[in-house]
Protein backbone atom coordinates (compact mmCIF):
# COMPACT_ATOMS: atom_id res chain seq x y z
CA UNK A 1 0.00 0.00 0.00
CA UNK A 2 1.45 3.37 -1.04
CA UNK A 3 1.29 5.93 1.75
CA UNK A 4 0.84 9.62 1.04
CA UNK A 5 2.90 12.15 3.01
CA UNK A 6 2.45 15.90 3.30
CA UNK A 7 3.68 18.30 0.66
CA UNK A 8 5.47 20.29 3.36
CA UNK A 9 7.46 17.23 4.39
CA UNK A 10 8.43 16.48 0.80
CA UNK A 11 9.50 20.11 0.28
CA UNK A 12 11.99 20.08 3.16
CA UNK A 13 15.41 18.97 2.00
CA UNK A 14 17.67 16.72 4.06
CA UNK A 15 20.95 17.91 5.50
CA UNK A 16 23.39 16.76 2.82
CA UNK A 17 26.17 16.79 5.40
CA UNK A 18 24.43 14.03 7.34
CA UNK A 19 25.01 11.49 4.56
CA UNK A 20 28.61 12.62 4.43
CA UNK A 21 28.83 12.21 8.22
CA UNK A 22 27.33 8.73 7.97
CA UNK A 23 29.99 7.76 5.43
CA UNK A 24 32.72 9.30 7.61
CA UNK A 25 31.48 7.24 10.55
CA UNK A 26 31.51 4.08 8.40
CA UNK A 27 35.14 4.75 7.47
CA UNK A 28 35.97 5.40 11.10
CA UNK A 29 34.29 2.16 12.20
CA UNK A 30 36.39 0.35 9.59
CA UNK A 31 39.53 1.60 11.31
CA UNK A 32 40.35 4.76 9.34
CA UNK A 33 41.43 7.94 11.12
CA UNK A 34 38.83 10.50 10.01
CA UNK A 35 39.30 14.19 10.78
CA UNK A 36 35.84 15.72 11.25
CA UNK A 37 35.57 19.30 10.01
CA UNK A 38 31.98 18.93 8.80
CA UNK A 39 29.70 19.26 11.83
CA UNK A 40 29.00 22.57 13.57
CA UNK A 41 29.43 21.29 17.11
CA UNK A 42 32.14 22.39 19.55
CA UNK A 43 34.55 19.57 20.34
CA UNK A 44 34.71 20.57 23.99
CA UNK A 45 32.41 18.71 26.35
CA UNK A 46 30.07 20.77 28.52
CA UNK A 47 32.01 22.71 31.15
CA UNK A 48 32.31 20.94 34.51
CA UNK A 49 30.32 23.49 36.59
CA UNK A 50 27.35 23.10 34.23
CA UNK A 51 27.54 19.32 34.36
CA UNK A 52 27.70 19.43 38.16
CA UNK A 53 24.64 21.68 38.28
CA UNK A 54 22.76 19.25 36.01
CA UNK A 55 23.71 16.30 38.20
CA UNK A 56 22.60 18.18 41.29
CA UNK A 57 19.28 19.01 39.62
CA UNK A 58 18.68 15.33 38.84
CA UNK A 59 19.59 14.32 42.37
CA UNK A 60 17.19 16.93 43.73
CA UNK A 61 14.36 15.57 41.59
CA UNK A 62 14.06 18.49 39.19
CA UNK A 63 12.60 16.27 36.48
CA UNK A 64 9.12 17.70 36.09
CA UNK A 65 7.70 20.19 33.62
CA UNK A 66 8.54 23.85 34.14
CA UNK A 67 6.38 26.78 33.10
CA UNK A 68 6.16 27.11 29.32
CA UNK A 69 8.26 30.28 29.41
CA UNK A 70 10.92 28.52 31.48
CA UNK A 71 12.35 28.77 34.96
CA UNK A 72 11.94 32.33 36.31
CA UNK A 73 15.43 32.21 37.80
CA UNK A 74 16.95 31.26 34.44
CA UNK A 75 15.08 34.02 32.62
CA UNK A 76 16.34 36.45 35.27
CA UNK A 77 19.90 35.15 34.83
CA UNK A 78 19.71 35.71 31.06
CA UNK A 79 18.41 39.25 31.61
CA UNK A 80 21.32 39.89 33.96
CA UNK A 81 23.69 38.52 31.32
CA UNK A 82 22.39 41.07 28.80
CA UNK A 83 23.09 43.79 31.36
CA UNK A 84 26.63 42.65 32.11
CA UNK A 85 27.61 41.77 28.53
CA UNK A 86 25.78 44.43 26.48
CA UNK A 87 24.71 47.05 29.02
CA UNK A 88 21.06 46.33 28.14
CA UNK A 89 18.18 46.32 30.62
CA UNK A 90 15.93 43.49 29.41
CA UNK A 91 12.80 42.62 31.38
CA UNK A 92 13.02 38.88 32.25
CA UNK A 93 9.35 38.65 31.28
CA UNK A 94 10.44 39.14 27.66
CA UNK A 95 12.65 36.03 27.73
CA UNK A 96 11.26 32.61 26.78
CA UNK A 97 13.33 29.45 27.33
CA UNK A 98 13.08 27.05 24.39
CA UNK A 99 14.22 23.53 23.37
CA UNK A 100 17.38 24.66 21.61
CA UNK A 101 17.68 27.63 19.29
CA UNK A 102 15.43 25.64 16.96
CA UNK A 103 12.59 26.00 19.47
CA UNK A 104 13.06 29.76 19.42
CA UNK A 105 12.91 29.78 15.62
CA UNK A 106 9.78 27.63 15.69
CA UNK A 107 8.06 30.13 18.01
CA UNK A 108 9.12 33.17 16.00
CA UNK A 109 8.13 31.72 12.63
CA UNK A 110 4.80 30.44 13.99
CA UNK A 111 4.00 33.86 15.41
CA UNK A 112 5.08 36.08 12.54
CA UNK A 113 4.54 34.21 9.26
CA UNK A 114 1.14 33.48 7.75
CA UNK A 115 0.70 30.92 4.94
CA UNK A 116 2.10 32.25 1.69
CA UNK A 117 4.08 35.04 3.35
CA UNK A 118 7.87 35.11 3.55
CA UNK A 119 10.96 36.43 5.27
CA UNK A 120 14.03 37.61 3.42
CA UNK A 121 17.05 35.37 4.12
CA UNK A 122 20.65 35.58 2.98
CA UNK A 123 21.85 32.93 0.52
CA UNK A 124 24.13 31.27 1.68
CA UNK A 125 22.70 30.69 5.14
CA UNK A 126 21.75 28.06 7.68
CA UNK A 127 19.34 25.69 5.86
CA UNK A 128 16.97 24.94 8.74
CA UNK A 129 15.85 28.57 8.78
CA UNK A 130 14.09 28.26 5.44
CA UNK A 131 12.77 24.81 6.34
CA UNK A 132 11.07 26.09 9.49
CA UNK A 133 9.31 28.70 7.38
CA UNK A 134 8.05 25.97 5.03
CA UNK A 135 6.82 24.02 8.04
CA UNK A 136 4.49 26.88 9.03
CA UNK A 137 3.31 27.16 5.38
CA UNK A 138 5.37 30.28 4.83
CA UNK A 139 8.47 30.66 2.71
CA UNK A 140 11.97 32.04 2.55
CA UNK A 141 12.83 34.54 -0.15
CA UNK A 142 16.53 33.85 -0.62
CA UNK A 143 18.61 36.92 -1.44
CA UNK A 144 21.94 36.09 -3.14
CA UNK A 145 24.84 37.60 -1.21
CA UNK A 146 28.57 37.30 -1.76
CA UNK A 147 31.81 38.64 -0.36
CA UNK A 148 30.91 42.08 -1.69
CA UNK A 149 28.06 42.18 0.87
CA UNK A 150 30.05 40.23 3.47
CA UNK A 151 27.43 37.52 2.89
CA UNK A 152 24.80 39.56 4.80
CA UNK A 153 21.49 41.23 4.08
CA UNK A 154 21.53 45.01 4.13
CA UNK A 155 19.10 47.91 4.07
CA UNK A 156 19.74 48.07 0.32
CA UNK A 157 18.83 44.40 -0.20
CA UNK A 158 15.64 44.92 1.81
CA UNK A 159 14.74 47.82 -0.49
CA UNK A 160 15.47 45.71 -3.58
CA UNK A 161 13.72 42.48 -2.57
CA UNK A 162 10.90 43.35 -0.15
CA UNK A 163 7.44 42.96 -1.72
CA UNK A 164 3.80 42.69 -0.69
CA UNK A 165 4.26 39.08 0.44
CA UNK A 166 7.21 39.95 2.71
CA UNK A 167 6.65 40.21 6.46
CA UNK A 168 10.23 40.58 7.67
CA UNK A 169 13.80 39.39 7.49
CA UNK A 170 15.90 36.88 9.37
CA UNK A 171 19.62 37.56 9.64
CA UNK A 172 22.38 35.80 11.56
CA UNK A 173 25.31 37.53 13.23
CA UNK A 174 27.77 35.83 13.43
CA UNK A 175 26.54 33.86 10.44
CA UNK A 176 26.69 30.19 9.54
CA UNK A 177 28.44 29.25 7.21
CA UNK A 178 30.47 32.44 6.69
CA UNK A 179 31.27 33.70 10.20
CA UNK A 180 30.57 37.33 9.29
CA UNK A 181 29.19 39.82 11.82
CA UNK A 182 26.75 42.69 11.33
CA UNK A 183 27.96 45.98 12.79
CA UNK A 184 25.78 48.11 15.02
CA UNK A 185 25.30 50.56 12.13
CA UNK A 186 24.31 47.76 9.72
CA UNK A 187 21.79 46.39 12.22
CA UNK A 188 20.36 49.88 12.75
CA UNK A 189 19.97 50.47 9.02
CA UNK A 190 18.34 47.05 8.57
CA UNK A 191 15.92 47.81 11.38
CA UNK A 192 14.99 51.17 9.87
CA UNK A 193 14.47 49.65 6.41
CA UNK A 194 12.14 46.99 7.79
CA UNK A 195 10.21 49.32 10.09
CA UNK A 196 9.59 51.61 7.12
CA UNK A 197 7.82 48.62 5.52
CA UNK A 198 6.06 47.41 8.71
CA UNK A 199 8.31 44.34 8.69
CA UNK A 200 9.76 42.34 11.55
CA UNK A 201 13.48 41.94 12.18
CA UNK A 202 14.52 38.55 13.56
CA UNK A 203 18.20 38.07 14.44
CA UNK A 204 19.94 34.77 15.08
CA UNK A 205 22.59 35.55 17.72
CA UNK A 206 23.37 31.89 18.42
CA UNK A 207 27.13 32.36 17.88
CA UNK A 208 27.41 35.40 20.13
CA UNK A 209 30.38 34.99 22.44
CA UNK A 210 32.34 33.20 19.71
CA UNK A 211 33.93 36.24 18.09
CA UNK A 212 37.61 37.06 17.72
CA UNK A 213 39.22 40.43 18.26
CA UNK A 214 35.82 42.06 18.69
CA UNK A 215 32.42 41.57 20.32
CA UNK A 216 29.28 41.26 18.20
CA UNK A 217 26.64 43.88 19.01
CA UNK A 218 23.16 42.65 19.84
CA UNK A 219 20.36 43.96 17.67
CA UNK A 220 18.60 44.94 20.91
CA UNK A 221 21.15 47.74 21.25
CA UNK A 222 19.50 49.47 18.27
CA UNK A 223 16.02 47.94 18.03
CA UNK A 224 14.08 46.99 21.15
CA UNK A 225 11.28 45.57 18.98
CA UNK A 226 13.46 42.95 17.29
CA UNK A 227 13.16 39.23 17.98
CA UNK A 228 16.40 37.58 19.13
CA UNK A 229 17.13 33.88 18.83
CA UNK A 230 19.90 32.47 21.00
CA UNK A 231 21.13 29.13 22.27
CA UNK A 232 23.17 27.47 25.00
CA UNK A 233 24.68 25.16 22.37
CA UNK A 234 27.62 27.07 20.89
CA UNK A 235 29.34 29.51 23.28
CA UNK A 236 28.02 27.67 26.34
CA UNK A 237 28.81 24.24 24.88
CA UNK A 238 25.51 22.54 25.76
CA UNK A 239 24.56 21.07 22.36
CA UNK A 240 22.99 17.84 23.61
CA UNK A 241 21.11 19.53 26.44
CA UNK A 242 18.78 21.15 23.85
CA UNK A 243 18.29 24.58 25.36
CA UNK A 244 17.88 28.04 23.87
CA UNK A 245 15.99 31.27 24.36
CA UNK A 246 13.98 33.92 22.57
CA UNK A 247 13.82 37.61 23.49
CA UNK A 248 10.64 39.20 22.18
CA UNK A 249 8.75 42.50 22.48
CA UNK A 250 6.54 42.51 25.58
CA UNK A 251 3.27 42.53 23.65
CA UNK A 252 4.27 39.34 21.78
CA UNK A 253 4.96 37.29 24.92
CA UNK A 254 1.37 36.12 25.65
CA UNK A 255 1.00 34.78 22.11
CA UNK A 256 4.42 33.13 22.24
CA UNK A 257 3.64 31.55 25.59
CA UNK A 258 0.44 30.09 24.17
CA UNK A 259 2.38 28.62 21.26
CA UNK A 260 5.03 27.18 23.60
CA UNK A 261 2.36 25.52 25.73
CA UNK A 262 0.99 23.77 22.68
CA UNK A 263 4.17 23.02 20.74
CA UNK A 264 6.47 21.61 23.42
CA UNK A 265 4.99 22.31 26.90
CA UNK A 266 8.39 23.34 28.26
CA UNK A 267 12.12 23.10 27.63
CA UNK A 268 13.96 20.25 29.43
CA UNK A 269 13.85 21.00 33.15
CA UNK A 270 17.22 19.37 34.01
CA UNK A 271 18.93 21.39 31.28
CA UNK A 272 17.39 24.61 32.59
CA UNK A 273 18.68 23.98 36.09
CA UNK A 274 22.11 23.11 34.67
CA UNK A 275 22.17 26.31 32.61
CA UNK A 276 21.93 28.42 35.75
CA UNK A 277 25.63 27.61 36.21
CA UNK A 278 26.50 29.08 32.77
CA UNK A 279 26.74 32.60 34.11
CA UNK A 280 28.92 31.86 37.15
CA UNK A 281 32.36 33.53 36.99
CA UNK A 282 34.21 30.20 37.07
CA UNK A 283 32.15 28.94 34.10
CA UNK A 284 32.63 32.10 32.07
CA UNK A 285 36.37 31.83 32.66
CA UNK A 286 36.33 28.35 31.09
CA UNK A 287 34.21 29.55 28.17
CA UNK A 288 36.44 32.53 27.47
CA UNK A 289 39.48 30.23 27.39
CA UNK A 290 37.66 28.09 24.84
CA UNK A 291 36.82 31.18 22.78
CA UNK A 292 40.53 32.03 22.71
CA UNK A 293 41.32 28.50 21.55
CA UNK A 294 38.82 28.80 18.69
CA UNK A 295 40.53 32.05 17.75
CA UNK A 296 43.91 30.33 17.56
CA UNK A 297 42.42 27.65 15.35
CA UNK A 298 40.94 30.22 12.98
CA UNK A 299 44.24 32.07 12.84
CA UNK A 300 46.00 28.87 11.81
CA UNK A 301 43.48 27.38 9.39
CA UNK A 302 42.55 30.57 7.50
CA UNK A 303 46.03 31.32 6.08
CA UNK A 304 46.81 27.61 5.68
CA UNK A 305 43.81 27.04 3.40
CA UNK A 306 44.44 30.26 1.51
CA UNK A 307 48.01 29.14 0.85
CA UNK A 308 46.64 25.95 -0.74
CA UNK A 309 44.46 27.95 -3.16
CA UNK A 310 41.11 28.07 -1.36
CA UNK A 311 39.32 31.36 -1.92
CA UNK A 312 38.31 32.76 1.47
CA UNK A 313 37.46 36.28 0.43
CA UNK A 314 36.06 37.58 3.72
CA UNK A 315 37.83 36.94 7.00
CA UNK A 316 35.29 35.48 9.46
CA UNK A 317 34.92 37.42 12.69
CA UNK A 318 32.89 34.83 14.57
CA UNK A 319 31.41 31.33 14.84
CA UNK A 320 33.85 28.50 13.96
CA UNK A 321 33.57 28.18 10.19
CA UNK A 322 35.52 29.05 7.06
CA UNK A 323 33.46 29.31 3.86
CA UNK A 324 35.80 28.68 0.95
CA UNK A 325 35.51 29.09 -2.81
CA UNK A 326 36.92 26.06 -4.67
CA UNK A 327 36.49 27.40 -8.21
CA UNK A 328 40.23 27.42 -8.69
CA UNK A 329 40.33 23.63 -8.39
CA UNK A 330 37.44 22.88 -10.77
CA UNK A 331 34.56 20.48 -10.26
CA UNK A 332 31.51 20.46 -8.01
CA UNK A 333 31.66 20.83 -4.24
CA UNK A 334 29.85 17.55 -3.53
CA UNK A 335 32.38 15.57 -5.59
CA UNK A 336 35.24 17.57 -4.11
CA UNK A 337 34.15 16.75 -0.54
CA UNK A 338 33.62 13.10 -1.41
CA UNK A 339 37.14 12.87 -2.86
CA UNK A 340 38.80 14.13 0.31
CA UNK A 341 36.68 11.95 2.54
CA UNK A 342 37.39 8.76 0.57
CA UNK A 343 41.07 9.36 -0.20
CA UNK A 344 42.39 11.43 2.71
CA UNK A 345 39.70 10.83 5.34
CA UNK A 346 39.06 14.53 5.93
CA UNK A 347 35.38 15.46 6.15
CA UNK A 348 34.06 18.94 5.33
CA UNK A 349 30.72 20.21 4.02
CA UNK A 350 29.63 21.04 0.44
CA UNK A 351 28.06 24.44 -0.10
CA UNK A 352 24.81 22.94 -1.38
CA UNK A 353 23.70 22.58 2.24
CA UNK A 354 23.58 26.36 2.63
CA UNK A 355 21.53 27.56 -0.31
CA UNK A 356 21.73 28.06 -4.07
CA UNK A 357 23.95 31.06 -4.73
CA UNK A 358 27.32 29.78 -6.02
CA UNK A 359 26.77 26.77 -3.77
CA UNK A 360 28.42 24.16 -6.05
CA UNK A 361 31.65 26.19 -5.87
CA UNK A 362 31.93 26.45 -2.08
CA UNK A 363 32.71 24.27 0.90
CA UNK A 364 32.57 24.89 4.65
CA UNK A 365 35.25 23.91 7.13
CA UNK A 366 34.38 23.77 10.84
CA UNK A 367 37.46 24.32 12.99
CA UNK A 368 36.06 22.22 15.81
CA UNK A 369 39.21 20.13 16.20
CA UNK A 370 42.42 20.91 18.08
CA UNK A 371 45.41 22.54 16.40
CA UNK A 372 47.31 19.27 15.99
CA UNK A 373 44.36 17.73 14.15
CA UNK A 374 43.97 20.84 11.99
CA UNK A 375 47.64 20.69 11.05
CA UNK A 376 47.21 17.05 10.04
CA UNK A 377 44.06 17.95 8.06
CA UNK A 378 45.94 20.61 6.10
CA UNK A 379 48.70 18.12 5.24
CA UNK A 380 46.12 15.63 4.01
CA UNK A 381 44.23 18.27 2.01
CA UNK A 382 47.46 19.37 0.33
CA UNK A 383 48.11 15.75 -0.62
CA UNK A 384 44.53 15.25 -1.78
CA UNK A 385 44.69 18.29 -4.05
CA UNK A 386 47.44 16.60 -6.00
CA UNK A 387 45.19 13.62 -6.78
CA UNK A 388 41.97 15.64 -7.36
CA UNK A 389 40.61 15.31 -10.88
CA UNK A 390 37.39 17.28 -11.61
Amino acid sequence: MALSYSARSRAIEPFHVMSLLARANELQAAGHDVIHLEIGEPDFTTAAPIVAAGQAALAAGHTRYTAARGLPQLRAAIAEFYLSRYGLCIDPERVLITPGGSGALLLASSLLVDPGKHWLLADPGYPCNRHFLRLVEGAAKLVPVGPEERYQLSAESVAAHYDNQSVGALVASPANPTGTVLSREALSRLSQALKARDGHLVVDEIYHGLTYGMDAPSVLEVDDDAFVLNSFSKYFGMTGWRLGWLVAPSDAVPELEKLAQNLYISAPSMAQHAALACFAPETLEILEARRAEFGRRRDFLLPALRSLGFGIEVEPEGAFYLYANISGFGGAAADFCRHFLETEHVAFTPGIDFGLHRAPHHVRFAYTQGLARLEEAVERIARGLRSWQP
